[in-house]
């Protein structure tokens, strides 16, 4: 063979890989498991025993990547002798979702945050054939850069297994893993030169580390113990080992060009900007110090993280970094917003050839703004299409992808967010959710490659995380009446007929939210700091809820044994009591406008005497509703007591103050035993007590000054040093029986 023929053979190969690895870019088909099937088969068989004991030998585990020829998950279950299941899938995860899809729906069993309901059938029962489950979404995606402080921030390593065990069960296979980045960042920043106290000004307290990730806040309830940074670095070595056996895709994080100020120090040229306040903080906490992504420095940084992260954690090729996330950039001009994603996609790049980029898409909703279609266009644009991933953070609400062509060609994931910092109240868009993957899926052009869930806090409304999880498994969206009824059966196991009934109403109100652009922060006046201009609306029928209550309660005796009914019983007792707060707020309300001083006396001596104490007496009485338990984790990662009164003050303000001076006061609020008797009903015998002073001396209510007043109470409660319970106390059913004789009627009688 002549030399000329063979280099022309060598050029035809050499152009063949190069489009073989660009048209794997394009279609993501880079990003995969890393554990063979044999690690993956072995992780479920271990998921297996954890949830369900000896019962687990009962099915034989098998994962085939063959299974599947278009990285699409794919399941498939058939009986076989001595009555066991064989489930054989694509990877872990399909494994593990498919035999969870047989659980829900042949053997009557459920899983979820709020406890288990696993009386399996014996035998198992037979299948007919083979049930074959797949799904058309390459990417389940799951978290919120948020989640990690409003809700795993204390998690220790039993807790993360339990929710890792539930990821992979409800299909999830493109995981957030941002634990310990705080350790790598340190190492780093020294490496650069900065010294120990520039680094502890900068990084903020636990329980605020997503914001100072995010370039919002630095030094708020810091500084870190270096205990901390070594325990949540071995921490996460386990989480990315357990993801990773199941045949899951970590996503690590990137840099986004957010800097300790002493970076200013050692590059007194660099270009970095120092932005105004975050929110409602000062300069004190906030004003963030950015480096414009490109300026040298910004890859060099960059590069020394993400060679840290890979060098620690290994690597899946995909990153999260978020630029301007709720941050004005300083310019709009298209040319300036491709050169900052390019430049940042850059600093990825040069340490792995293979980068993708995923995006929170939240700037564009949270500053519209200024997030028009051309400048959007330009910020993703900036990146090669194909190698960025964009979240549509908020889609069930107000979708992006439809007004910018499919986000300009990039693929994105459509996202169910439902919850703003993790606070507690039913709440659901099950409608929207139903259909907008559908719609996303069918829309011209579309770019869509998963669905996600993206929650700022989770362990609440368990009905709307299984729906959604599920609808990635689905050809079409289901029959909501139909789905919730046998949701209710599985749940509880049984067939009562209330209980699917009770559902169904729930579903038609309270978890069907259609008001346009709503955003779930639970505004009841029950976990708000009281004024005499309180929103006092609600977005469902209040007697689809009580109606609700009345079946679940009727319900009660036979089912006390389940912890997923007792859960579901505190839980819409406590709602109720949420819109009874709201009508007993009206009376008082009026009863001041009115200057009727016995009717105020009368419905403020209710609520504070007897409404709130019943109510924190429910939650008490419920493991999964309990302040102590919030408290005791964060203690119980302290190596002494120095260590645990920071966390414990971190535990604390987050979830009333959120800030020193109350600077998002409530955002993160909880209706939780110990929290309900020290923090809510504090400030709301204050408010009556204020009010009553006022009518009986003639004086006008001055805002401000309750403010003063109610901040002293709000910070006693942070640094009060009470330890609250962390194990349930009272009879659930004896307190919810008195609730619902005393308040029901009641209820009733204000609707008409």
């Amino acid at each position: 063979m002549s030399s000329r023929s063979s280099y022309s053979r060598f050029l035809l190969v050499t152009v063949m890989l190069i489009v073989s690895v660009h048209c794997e870019f394009h279609t993501l088909a880079h990003l995969k498991p890393q554990a063979n099937d044999k690690t993956q088969g072995r992780a479920v068989v271990e998921l297996l025993k954890r949830l369900m004991g000896s019962r687990s030998r009962e099915f034989i585990v098998l994962v085939n990547r063959s299974l599947s020829n278009d990285s699409l998950d794919v399941c498939e279950l058939r009986s076989a002798k001595n009555n066991k299941i064989v489930a054989t899938g694509s990877t872990g995860v399909a494994v593990a979702s498919g035999i969870y899809n047989y659980l829900k729906y042949f053997c009557n069993c459920h899983v979820s945050w709020s406890g288990n309901q696993l009386n399996i059938p014996h035998p198992l029962p037979q299948l007919t054939g083979v049930l074959r489950i797949s799904t058309q979404h390459r990417f389940r995606y799951y978290q919120n850069v948020c989640t990690v402080s409003y809700s795993t921030v204390w998690w220790d390593w039993p807790r993360w297994q339990r929710e890792i065990d539930w990821m992979a069960l409800n299909g999830i296979n493109l995981p957030l893993a941002f634990t310990g980045q705080e350790a790598l960042w340190q190492e780093v920043y020294q490496s650069l030169g900065l010294n120990q106290t520039e680094i502890d000004h900068f990084f903020s307290g636990p329980a605020f580390l997503a914001w100072n990730r995010m370039g919002n806040l630095f030094q708020w309830g810091g500084p870190i113990p270096q205990s901390w940074h070594v325990k949540q670095l071995y921490l996460q070595f386990k989480i990315l080992e357990r993801m990773r056996s199941f045949g899951m895709i970590p996503v690590l994080p990137a840099f986004s060009g957010n800097v300790p100020q002493g970076i200013t120090r050692l590059f007194p040229t660099a270009n970095v900007t120092k932005l105004g306040p975050w929110s409602h903080f000062n300069c004190s906490y906030s004003c963030a110090h950015i480096l414009d992504p490109r300026d040298p420095l910004f890859l060099q940084i960059g590069s020394l993280f993400l060679s840290q992260v890979m060098k620690q954690f290994g690597t899946d090729h995909i990153y999260n970094t978020d630029t301007f996330n709720e941050m004005t950039p300083p310019s709009s001009d298209p040319t300036y917003l491709s050169a900052v994603s390019r430049s940042v996609f850059a600093s990825m790049t040069s340490v792995d050839p293979q980068a993708i980029w995923l995006m929170q898409g939240w700037l564009f909703f949270s500053d519209a703004s200024f997030w028009k279609p051309s400048q959007i266009q330009a910020l993703l644009n900036g990146v090669p299409i194909g190698r960025m991933i964009v979240l549509d953070l908020f889609a069930e609400s107000t979708p992006i992808f439809s007004y910018t062509k499919s986000f300009f060609g990039q693929p994105f994931i459509w996202c169910m967010l439902n919850n703003f910092g993790g606070n507690s109240g039913l709440f659901g868009t099950v409608d929207r959710i139903n259909f907008g993957p559908f719609e996303a899926l069918n829309f011209p052009n579309s770019t869509l490659v998963g669905l996600g869930l993206t929650p700022e806090g989770i362990e609440q409304n368990p009905v709307v995380y299984e729906l959604m999880s599920e609808l990635a498994w689905r050809k079409q969206p289901v029959n909501l009446a139909k789905w919730v009824s046998l949701y209710a059966t599985r749940r509880y196991g049984s067939t009562h007929e209330n209980l699917a009934v009770a559902w169904k109403l729930l579903f038609r109100s309270i978890y069907n939210c259609t008001v346009p652009n709503y955003r779930n922060h639970n505004h009841s006046p029950l976990v708000r700091r009281p004024s005499l201009r309180m929103n006092t609306e609600v977005w469902y029928n209040r007697t689809d809820l009580y109606e609700a209550w009345r079946l679940l309660y009727q319900a009660a005796p036979p089912l006390m044994t389940k912890e997923t009914f007792r859960y579901d019983l505190v839980d819409i007792t406590r709602q109720a009591l949420e819109v009874l707060t709201t009508e007993f707020y009206i009376d008082i309300r009026n009863a001041y406008q009115g200057q009727k001083l016995p009717e105020l006396l009368t419905a403020g001596g209710v609520l504070v005497y007897d409404l709130l104490p019943e109510l924190d007496r429910l939650l008490s009485s419920d493991s999964n509703f309990l302040l102590g338990t919030w408290l005791e984790r964060a203690r119980s990662l302290a190596l002494n007591e120095a260590e645990a009164q920071l966390y414990d003050m971190n535990a604390r303000n987050q979830i009333t103050l959120w800030g020193p001076d109350g600077n998002i006061l409530d955002y993160a609020n909880k209706e939780w035993g110990g929290l309900m008797e020290d923090y809510y009903s504090q400030r709301w015998s204050l408010f009556v007590n204020t009010l009553v002073e006022c009518l009986d001396r003639g004086r006008p209510f001055r805002q401000d000054s309750f403010n003063k007043a109610v901040f002293q109470v709000e910070k006693g409660f942070v640094f009060n040093g009470r330890k609250y319970p962390s194990k349930p106390q009272g009879d659930t059913y004896e307190i919810a029986t008195r609730i619902f004789l005393k308040y029901y009627p009641q209820a009733l009688k204000r609707l008409l």
